[in-house]
């Protein structure tokens, strides 16, 4: 299977579920192919990289980490969301495991931040499931993405740099979902505050103009990676259910936005992953199968009309650490 390539950085295009019910129900998966190792094998041969969502929901396991590294082939990559409890979500006691439920449960209760330690065992129980995925070179990145909750200041830059001491020694996407981060008057001191952590940004593409609507910046802040999630361009994305706000089918035009953007990434970091969220039924592979093609095709160069790309560069970012 060929991965779309810049002559720099290697471009691998997926999808940000291979188990999503509305995608095993769509029948994309053939026959003979539809149980858990069924699944994962016809998706690797079909993409090369891919988002694993289950582990925001709740912590992995290690032998799902060595059964997915078993049943995919070399350089294929796993994207991992960070567990919800890391990120600042809000997180019922239930997805933890038995022993460790009290804790959450009595900070709740006190109304107090969540305790150090706890978050320490967390990160060290996540981690420890997901060491089969790095010693196998399956690891892409552990994806934090951050509520809207989390706006811009000091308070948030330090709640970060608390969030890379725990995860040192892996790698770090960070995804905002607070508009702020990347406006015109924001954007280079939040691509200097991911250098600094050696963390990659994502950039994203959603519906725009809406108050929620998180800007389609492209930064390089990691030489190691650049991370794009497409999450569809629905106008339910802040008020609707979770179908409403990811039901969307890629048109070329909006893919064609991209292109140069992703190329120009692939120009400064050494992998590229660019995922689509866009979960409903089938059309997440669709758009995924069409944007492989178009960044496959041979590059026009520059066009008339093109979106400009900011891809300014942090000094930070510019020599791997």
């Amino acid at each position: 299977m060929a991965n779309a390539a810049d002559s720099a950085g290697e471009i691998k295009v997926g999808t940000c579920s291979w188990t999503d019910k509305a995608l095993v129900a769509s029948g994309w998966y053939p026959r003979g192919s539809r149980d858990a190792e069924g699944r994962l094998r016809h998706y690797a041969e079909q993409f090369p990289v891919v988002e694993v969502d289950a582990t925001y929901y709740g912590l992995p396991s290690t032998r799902n980490s060595l059964l997915w590294t078993e049943r995919t082939p070399d350089g294929f990559r796993f994207d991992v969301k960070a567990f919800s409890l890391l990120t600042g979500h809000p997180t019922r006691p239930e997805s933890l495991p038995a022993d460790l439920r009290p804790a959450l449960a009595a900070a709740r209760r006190g109304r107090d931040d969540t305790d150090p330690g706890l978050l320490d065992e967390v990160w060290h129980r996540f981690a420890s499931a997901l060491e089969p995925l790095r010693a196998g070179g399956r690891l892409g990145t552990v994806l934090f993405q951050f509520p809207r909750q989390l706006a811009p200041g000091v308070p948030a830059a330090e709640f970060l740099r608390r969030c890379r001491e725990r995860a040192a020694g892996w790698p770090m996407a960070v995804e905002f979902r607070h508009p702020g981060w990347w406006r015109e008057d924001r954007a280079d001191g939040t691509a200097a505050l991911l250098a600094e952590l050696d963390a990659a940004a994502v950039a994203v593409d959603m519906a725009r103009g809406l108050p929620s609507s998180v800007p389609p910046v492209a930064r390089i802040t990691s030489p190691r990676l650049a991370v794009v999630r497409f999450h569809g361009r629905s106008e339910a994305w802040g008020t609707g259910s979770k179908e409403d706000r990811f039901r969307h089918t890629y048109t070329a035009a909006e893919l064609a936005e991209w292109i140069p953007r992703v190329r120009a990434l692939a120009g400064r970091a050494r992998e590229v992953h660019v995922l689509f969220n866009n979960c409903c039924a089938d059309a997440a592979v669709r758009a995924a199968r069409t944007m492989r093609e178009m960044l496959d095709a041979p590059d026009p160069g520059p066009e008339r009309g093109a979106p400009a790309t900011d891809l300014a560069v942090s000094p930070a970012a510019r020599a791997p650490r």
